[in-house]
């Protein structure tokens, strides 16, 4: 591997923490978030909203958001205790982190060729896959699956390719340079990342959410989502991921059911106890959603 490459992905790994340095908010707000909204949590919904009541400009925007059409609710909301009862705390929880990646995307430029769009639609389309599956996971393996968490599906969903984005943002040179040998070489991204400087983006992505204290039921399946089998305790949860994944690339090219699926795919359906067909169905469901795109151009 040629070292200077190697050495600036080291150094890269050593830069990601700084990143929270970027969130709108403190990584303190968003540690008592969590904790506030596990499931050990006897914290009352008022509690969480004076938590998040103490920052005016986030609050804002979390009410912003929950008034899009993505959520459709039949009157404006105009306070937080309020959307917090009609969406939810943990929903309220994934839009905040959102709104954080969004806020740490809007500090810097771009290079030309990434799709910022197109970026937050897959996430949100693998986000939607992710809890769908994991309802059919559930129904599958009965008690065995009864330990799975739907909402932190959802929003590994969502931050699975925070890596991309953050190489991106951080380091364009690199991603350029990855892009260029995923495409000249039909790489998928991982592998082209692994290739250019030995690490990839489910890494730089768990490193830096760590950083903000968030637990590893969310940091773990996003670290191992192209690797599922090596994920130990959180490998149901990674498989999900990956599957979610790989199902919306394979529907981006074609989403007429194939008759035999790639091999990864086949190995996560394996695990996971699941049927192509209904897989399938309930993926392509998902990826067409309509109110996904609508979102996406809310976020980019």
């Amino acid at each position: 591997m040629n070292q200077t490459r190697y050495q600036r992905g080291q150094e890269f790994l050593a830069f990601l923490p700084s990143i929270g340095q970027e969130l709108p908010y403190s990584m303190t707000l968003l540690r008592d978030l969590f904790d506030m909204t596990s499931d050990k949590s006897l914290a009352s919904m008022p509690e969480v909203a004076r938590t998040l009541g103490q920052d005016q400009g986030l609050t804002a925007k979390v009410l912003a958001m929950a008034n899009s059409a993505f959520y459709g609710l039949q009157a404006k909301v105009a306070t937080l205790p309020r959307a917090l009862a009609l969406l939810g705390v943990r929903e309220i929880r994934q839009l905040v982190l959102v709104l954080g990646v969004q806020s740490i995307c809007s500090r810097r430029t771009l290079p030309h060729a990434f799709d910022l769009h197109g970026y937050w639609k897959h996430q949100l389309q693998v986000a939607a896959i992710c809890k769908e599956l994991g309802h059919l996971v559930h129904s599958a393996k009965g008690t065995q699956g009864a330990g799975l968490d739907l909402d932190l599906l959802y929003t590994s969903g969502l931050l699975h390719d925070l890596g991309k984005l953050l190489t991106a943002l951080h380091r364009p040179q690199d991603w350029e340079a990855i892009e260029h040998l995923r495409q000249a070489e039909g790489l998928p991204s991982y592998a082209a990342e692994d290739r250019h400087w030995g690490l990839e983006h489910g890494v730089v992505g768990a490193i830096t959410l760590n950083s903000w204290n968030i637990p590893p039921e969310l940091t773990e399946p996003v670290n191992w989502h192209h690797v599922p089998e090596l994920a130990k305790e959180w490998q149901p949860q990674a498989t999900i991921l990956c599957l979610a994944d790989a199902l919306c690339h394979a529907l981006e090219q074609d989403d007429t059911e194939p008759t035999q699926p790639a091999p990864h795919v086949a190995a996560c359906l394996s695990r996971l106890a699941l049927d192509l067909a209904p897989t399938w169905a309930l993926a392509r469901e998902h990826f067409h959603d309509e109110r996904l795109e609508e979102m996406a151009s809310l976020l980019q």
